[in-house]
């Protein structure tokens, strides 16, 4: 790169730096790329006017504003004035590709999903065997979309539910959906990422006193197919309750504009004497105002729009049990 102190600004050099930079800030690949208007290039013949500088340079401030990387402090160039050399403009994008997942915040809580996520009438009869199966459906416009959405720091929030108590089951399937399983939120996966100043893997698990047989810590998004993986399993832990699970398996579908969470809650039945393996309905779940029937919930955090658009638009929640 002929790019240097004394030198002049060749089109070549200020293209590399919007191609870079258009690697995370716009369409990008991957699990990379946020969505956002493209820093434009200039022709190799033409001039690097500063409007051209002013543009990287304030979308690189932006940037370091939505993933809290420091770069270097920089005043935009103003048309008629002189372009002085911009040091570290190499080093500072690679620092905001490499922290290109991270976020500074998150958007609002999204509670609108539709559907059914409640199931208000009992379940299971003296010892026999059943599963409620709870299924939710997260839908981008396109898979684009639905890369954003990961990319600049969205996050899926999964949580469970259950307060009406009449069985004889009902008292550890309480602790189990309340107390033990917490909350789980999904990510992009691809190692860590600081949101909102929390540190986010694949699939976290925040809260809750159990300790799962499944947590799938290194898989979020971009680690899932379009078959079931289970990301999250979690038993009770109070004989003789000890065979009853809460389950999440996780998939892509539509062509990569779907996330499909399925939840089942298991009871193996056999129950022995002075215990039972029916359990109570309850009242309906409304957004996430929780009723005491059992539930399950799916909601997400959107990235903020503080300092980019929001390129992944709004996705819908669905949500059905049977």
């Amino acid at each position: 790169m002929t790019y240097s102190s004394g030198g002049l600004i060749q089109a070549t050099d200020y293209n590399t730096f919007a191609t870079n930079t258009n690697a995370f800030w716009s369409t990008g690949t991957g699990n990379v790329g946020w969505g956002q208007t493209s820093v434009a290039s200039v022709s190799t013949s033409g001039v690097v006017t500063a409007t051209n500088w002013a543009t990287l340079v304030n979308n690189l401030a932006a940037a370091s504003n939505q993933t809290g990387q420091a770069i270097t402090t920089r005043t935009a160039p103003v048309t008629g004035n002189i372009v002085a050399i911009l040091a570290n403009v190499a080093t500072d994008i690679t620092s905001l590709t490499t922290s290109s997942g991270n976020a500074a915040g998150t958007g609002t809580q999204y509670t609108a999903w539709t559907g059914t996520a409640s199931k208000t009438t009992a379940t299971g009869s003296g010892s026999t065997p059943w599963t409620i199966t709870f299924t939710h459906t997260v839908t981008w416009a396109s898979a684009d979309a639905a890369r954003y959405f990961f990319n600049a720091g969205g996050l899926i929030k999964w949580e469970t539910s259950k307060t009406a108590d009449t069985t004889a089951a009902d008292t550890e399937w309480n602790d189990l959906a309340n107390t033990l399983v917490g909350d789980i939120y999904i990510t992009k996966g691809n190692g860590t990422q600081t949101i909102a100043a929390a540190a986010y893997t694949g699939t976290t698990k925040v809260g809750g006193t159990g300790t799962p047989t499944t947590l799938l810590t290194t898989t979020g998004y971009y680690g899932l197919i379009t078959t079931d993986t289970t990301i999250y399993k979690q038993f009770a832990d109070t004989s003789p309750y000890t065979g009853q699970f809460i389950q999440i398996n996780a998939k892509t579908a539509g062509a990569g504009t779907q996330l499909v969470l399925t939840t089942t809650w298991v009871d193996p039945g056999g129950s022995v004497t002075g215990s039972s393996d029916n359990i109570s309905g309850g009242t309906a779940t409304t957004g996430i105002t929780f009723g005491t029937a059992p539930a399950t919930v799916v909601t997400y955090f959107p990235p903020s729009v503080t300092y980019l658009s929001a390129a992944w638009g709004t996705p819908t929640v669905a949500a059905t049990v049977a």
